[in-house]
């Protein structure tokens, strides 16, 4: 299932959409394209702190690292792994601005409604491709393949003011509403000043980025009373709804919003306009709007996070976003339409919605509730665990990645506990998850586990590259005890085993499943072990319970193990609850 953000129901233009062809823009009688910014401001609320969780990657999904984060005075750079956390941000009530930037790359940003738990976010950054080169003093049009284009005057600035003399290269990009990838790709979100500096919701046709270069890569921009022609194509699925003419705006980088500038022209299935500047230009129609969130829960009242929530309105199209761990999304949705909300499992479950409702209209701000009822098809799971360092101590600025079926989920990890919650489909009862230390970049291997419905308890993983493999187990309510060596495993006959011994051999750990065949979860089997940190001792004990075994790789690979449930001595009936995770290199 394709991960859209919620905030794209700003947009609610893909393919499905059916807006009235008559819509006329906006009034651009007395256009300010500078409108004050302090006073639009008003429009985002009261200062708050909010947490922010990213990810940022290129077109082809790959992660991109060392990107500069910023959001207010607040900053922080993505990890081998795309990934930034940023604490405590100040942003607004209504309104949180993300920017990222990477050389190689044109700027980029996402802007969100925010909510009070993580504020999830995702970034694609477009590479600085060339389009194209021209020359100052040269009339040319630059060509992208799909027919957008821009026709440069000739004259050109530097940064500084001053005029420009030399080549330049033309890096440019069009984004196309019937892509689902565009909302990844766009800058802030789809929330804009009108010509009257009055807030309005966006409904976008295309956009088109044109940035200019000059010989030592300084950036560069139209000289004053020049301007250049835009041609933004239009998918064939919008032409039947694309009005003739249309607002044009900018994408104000500095304050993270459109602003409207002119109107472009439907000339045979694209739009064309004039500008007198550079960034990112689009397309669109505005509306009045609301903010609105949806929270999911359970059927005994639980927040459901990563729940998939999909809102469609039968004028401006659909959105989509993903619950936090507060089971909350948020965004802007048209004022005065009747929503249908669905909410979905994922792919791997099957494409029908597990919730479906009709809401609205709403004409001021809203939060709902829903509630998943219960489905013997549906299982909700909470995975829960303790995320320490190299040395022991918990994690404090980190985040864990779960991944059932071809789904991701990234959480934040606060005080070295973390705490996962989602609904799983019962065709596939299996996990994997890495957990990564973000302020000093030590992460786990990919580690397989299967739920044990309702929790799922890791007991305590340990962010450390020099650590190879692991045992961590927790009795009754004891802290839990790791080893990192002298682990040996693998499987003789029909036992699988794994055994820990200390080099001062005060310590010991030694498991075992009998008529092992291959198979995944196992019940009962047999444990013995001894702690010098631990005041008690177990000795050929038995071990009741389930043991299931989510990875038997090669020898030199891993074996991957999780169990839960209780320890009774040969000699006695008293039972200890006991459970633990092992991820440990085959030996024979």
């Amino acid at each position: 299932m394709k991960i859209f953000k919620f905030v794209l129901l700003v947009s609610l233009v893909f393919c499905a959409a059916s807006c009235n062809k008559d819509d006329s823009p906006s009034n651009t009688q007395n256009q300010d394209p500078n409108p004050d910014p302090i006073a639009f401001a008003q429009n985002f609320g009261s200062e708050i702190s909010r947490t922010f969780l990213g990810t940022v990657v290129d077109t082809n999904n790959n992660p991109i690292e060392n990107v500069m984060i910023s959001i207010g005075s607040s900053t922080a750079s993505t990890d081998p792994n795309g990934v930034f956390i940023i604490n405590n941000a100040t942003v607004n009530e209504r309104f949180g601005y993300v920017k990222a930037e990477r050389a190689g790359f044109i700027h980029a940003s996402r802007a969100v409604v925010p909510s009070e738990g993580t504020n999830k976010v995702r970034i694609t950054m477009l590479a600085e491709t060339s389009a194209g080169t021209t020359s100052s003093g040269t009339q040319e049009t630059i060509n992208l393949q799909n027919g957008a284009s821009v026709a440069l005057e000739g004259d050109y600035i530097k940064p500084d003011g001053s005029s420009y003399s030399g080549s330049v290269n033309v890096i440019m990009h069009h984004l196309d509403p019937a892509d689902e990838n565009m909302q990844d790709q766009m800058p802030g979100m789809l929330y804009a000043a009108n010509a009257q500096n009055e807030a309005r919701m966006l409904q976008t046709f295309g956009m088109l980025a044109v940035e200019l270069r000059g010989d030592n890569g300084e950036d560069l921009n139209l000289a004053e009373g020049s301007s250049a022609e835009i041609t933004m194509p239009l998918d064939p699925s919008l032409i039947a709804i694309a009005p003739s003419s249309i607002p044009l705006w900018y994408f104000d980088e500095v304050n993270g919003y459109w602003i409207e500038d002119g109107e472009a022209t439907l000339v045979g299935n694209a739009y064309v306009g004039n500008v007198s500047h550079f960034s990112f230009w689009n397309c669109d129609v505005p509306a009045d709007y609301i903010d609105f969130c949806v929270t999911v829960n359970d059927s005994v009242g639980n927040p459901l996070a990563n729940a998939y929530v999909a809102l469609t309105s039968s004028n401006f199209g659909t959105g989509y976003g993903y619950t936090n761990e507060n089971g909350e999304t948020c965004g802007l949705v048209p004022a005065n339409e009747t929503l249908e909300i669905n909410v979905y499992s994922y792919d791997l479950c099957g494409g029908s919605p597990i919730y479906t409702n009709t809401v609205g209209p709403f004409t001021e701000n809203t939060s709902i509730n829903v509630t998943i009822q219960e489905n013997p098809d549906l299982i909700s799971e909470t995975v829960i665990g303790t995320f320490n360092d190299c040395d022991g101590n918990a994690i404090t600025d980190g985040y864990v990645r779960l991944r059932y079926g071809n789904e991701y989920f990234t959480d934040l990890v606060t005080n070295g506990d973390f705490e996962i919650n989602l609904i799983r489909c019962d065709v596939d009862n299996t996990f994997t998850l890495k957990a990564s230390d973000y302020v000093n970049i030590q992460e786990t291997d990919s580690l397989s586990y299967t739920f044990t419905t309702p929790l799922t308890n890791l007991g305590t993983i340990q962010s450390c590259n020099t650590i190879e493999e692991f045992i961590t187990y927790q009795v009754n309510d004891h802290p839990p005890i790791s080893y990192n060596f002298n682990i040996q495993s693998g499987l003789d006959s029909n036992y699988l085993t794994v055994s820990y011994t200390s080099e001062n051999q005060e310590s010991y750990f030694n498991f075992y499943i009998d008529a092992f065949n291959g198979a995944n979860t196992y019940t009962n089997g047999y444990l013995n072990f001894f702690d010098e940190n631990f005041d008690s001792t177990t000795l050929e004990s038995q071990f009741i319970g389930t043991s299931n075994v989510t990875y038997l790789g090669d020898v030199d690979n891993y074996i991957d193990i999780n169990f839960t449930g209780v320890i009774t001595d040969f000699n006695s009936s008293d039972e200890t609850p006991i459970s633990g995770t092992m991820h440990v290199l085959r030996d024979y």
